[in-house]
């Protein structure tokens, strides 16, 4: 595989406006019985972005969501687009709208089979990329993790993660949103200066750290408006998501990365060869296949 930053591509500014979900309906349900977005792009940008919320875990089961007047300043939108893209929600049965309380956020269903994709050769490349570009430090804290971080890392209830937010430049473009938690008592062999000025996977092993192993997926997302303001984008903008688990000699959860990529600036390449005999053949990826 070939991880490639691109530069001197005009900033495209895409607002999706559908986006499948395997596991759960779109929108509203239409008069042949069909799962249908919420009327209007505005409205159906919104709803996207916080189904998004939701099914990652950002937004926790059980809790608010911030009220219509909020979220409209949020998303640069009116209390009607609001309305239409919370009630798309409510049908669907991401949240429950309670008179005089707001929007809770109902218990996700599990959902089928998901499709999962094995790239042996990621890890190596992206740490070139870290060599040949730079990085920039948005926050730094302590805190207590959400559900899918905490289950992912194996922590205990009341353990805390260090977590940081990035974003890495290419010839002074923002490309990537970094977003790492690290358990705390391994965190604390570095500081915010550190992690602002060497790779992560530097400080781990500085510390102690033996990684051995990583569980990675590789999807597609929404830009929130946090994250597009971070990567200069338009709120809404197709993003290449990666979510990696690693985990240290012991099999215990060190790191729990997720990342954004602008497409326009970074993609993934895989190399195939043909193998198998008559009707069993198959591609098969070519593991250790880089540019030099």
């Amino acid at each position: 595989m070939n991880y490639a930053g691109k530069s001197g591509v005009q900033d495209r500014h895409r607002v999706l406006a559908g986006q499948k979900d395997r596991n759960r309906g779109l929108g509203t349900v239409n008069a042949q019985g069909q799962h249908a977005l919420p009327e209007g792009g505005k409205a159906r940008r919104v709803y996207l972005l916080l189904r998004d919320d939701i099914s990652n875990g950002s937004v926790r089961e059980g809790s608010l969501l911030p009220g219509e007047n909020k979220l409209a300043e949020s998303y640069g939108v009116s209390r009607v687009t609001i309305r239409r893209a919370l009630d798309a929600l409510a049908a669907e049965g991401w949240i429950e709208k309670k008179t005089g309380a707001g929007s809770v956020v109902l218990a996700r269903q599990s959902g089928g089979q998901k499709i999962s994709a094995n790239f042996a050769t990621l890890i190596p490349q992206l740490v070139d990329i870290d060599r040949s570009t730079t990085a920039r430090l948005l926050t730094f804290s302590y805190g207590p993790p959400t559900e899918i971080v905490a289950d992912a890392l194996g922590l205990k209830s009341g353990e805390k993660v260090q977590t940081a937010v990035r974003v890495r430049l290419v010839d002074d473009q923002p490309y990537s949103h970094l977003t790492t938690h690290v358990p705390e008592q391994i965190a604390r062999n570095y500081d915010e200066t550190d992690l602002a000025t060497q790779p992560l996977f530097r400080l781990l092993e500085r510390g102690g750290v033996q990684v051995d192993s990583a569980q990675q997926s590789l999807s597609a997302t929404l830009a929130s408006p946090e994250v597009a303001e971070a990567l200069d984008v338009a709120v809404g903008s197709a993003l290449l998501s990666l979510n990696r688990v690693v985990r240290d000699a012991d099999g215990r959860g060190v790191e729990y990365l997720s990342a954004l990529y602008r497409p326009e600036l970074f993609r993934v390449e895989m190399e195939l060869s043909r193998v198998g005999a008559g009707e069993t053949r198959y591609w098969q990826p070519v593991i250790g296949a880089r540019d030099e």
